[in-house]
């Protein structure tokens, strides 16, 4: 459990990482006119990610979860997976990556990289991780939970961030709605 323990701390470090990412890209895309859509989902979704990491520590040392030989391997390979294609992600979009939800009007759509391949390859990265990382230790109720609770909260997010990338959704709707 110990090397489980400091590989959720890894995420949760490299998680703070995107975040310094994110703050000075907002700043990037904002200083050229960038507008953020769906501010109101964004709370719960910091909310959500943090339980996940909190769920995968809580479960396997309270619920005395075994690691289960079988399948750790191959969780962790995706969970690891999942962060090399978030960071291909942030390479690929460079200034333009964020946590939220920002559009730098005039810009056109980035089609390289993953994205030459999916519209959204992020959220691809955010549901296998909510999977796999839990699994790696057996924490079951923790991979099961964050899929049914992110469910939701990605049909939104999907439904504003594709409103705001058509240019169909003016900031303070989207704000207010999502």
């Amino acid at each position: 459990m110990t090397a489980y323990t400091a590989l959720i701390l890894l995420v949760a470090v490299e998680r703070l990482a995107e975040l310094l990412v994110a703050r000075r890209n907002a700043a990037w895309s904002l200083g050229r006119g960038g507008v953020e859509y769906g501010r109101g989902h964004y709370p719960v979704m910091v909310l959500l990610h943090t339980g996940l990491l909190a769920g995968c520590l809580a479960e396997t040392w309270w619920a005395q979860r075994p690691y289960p030989p079988l399948l750790g391997p191959a969780m962790l390979a995706l969970a690891l997976g999942a962060q090399a294609l978030r960071w291909w992600c942030i390479a690929t979009l460079g200034p333009r990556w964020n946590t939220r939800v920002i559009v730098v009007p005039g810009l056109p759509l980035v089609d390289s990289g993953p994205y030459r391949l999916l519209r959204h390859p992020n959220y691809l990265a955010v549901v296998t991780e909510g999977v796999a990382l839990p699994l790696v230790h057996g924490a079951w109720l923790t991979a099961a939970g964050f899929t049914l609770l992110n469910l939701p909260l990605l049909a939104t997010r999907l439904r504003c961030e594709n409103a705001a990338l058509a240019g169909r959704a003016p900031a303070a709707a989207a704000v207010a709605r999502a």
